[in-house]
């Protein structure tokens, strides 16, 4: 569903241009919110409400659930596509994730991450070696 790195930039609203292939994915609806590497996440809203689902599942007793619900629902934010299929990014969550001009939009399978260039490309970098070193984890058959 959602593959692939696009590069596009944010007008001076705060909009960003999604691309012409995942739009309808988001037509249904989407939400935007945080994520785990000081970037935004799309999920469509079916992704959305399983996740949402797994974390109410959690209880609030754990330390770990209360702050995935913190980053995740508190800033979250339904989204739809206008025209031209752009979404506004509300202030808050440009400012978490440093975007402003270019942002790269990497499809994750079920959801989009947003990135700001220069910290897409650092963490690009360091996949080979979390991947290195957690290759005694690994079970991939291709």
């Amino acid at each position: 569903m959602f593959w692939g790195e696009y590069s596009h930039h944010l007008d001076e609203k705060g909009r960003l241009i999604i691309p012409a292939r995942y739009r309808p994915y988001l037509k249904k609806g989407a939400i935007l919110t945080r994520g785990l590497d000081r970037n935004l996440v799309i999920y469509p809203d079916e992704a959305w409400r399983a996740l949402a689902d797994r974390l109410n599942e959690i209880p609030i007793t754990d330390p770990t659930a209360r702050a995935l619900r913190r980053l995740l629902f508190s800033g979250a934010v339904e989204i739809s596509l206008d025209r031209q299929g752009r979404v506004l990014i509300p202030a808050y969550l440009r400012q978490y994730a440093a975007l402003d001009g270019e942002v790269l939009i990497a499809g994750m399978e079920t959801y989009l991450e947003l990135w700001r260039p220069s910290d897409w490309r650092a963490t690009l970098d360091g996949v080979s070696n979390a991947l290195a070193e957690a290759e005694q984890y690994l079970q991939l058959r291709l």
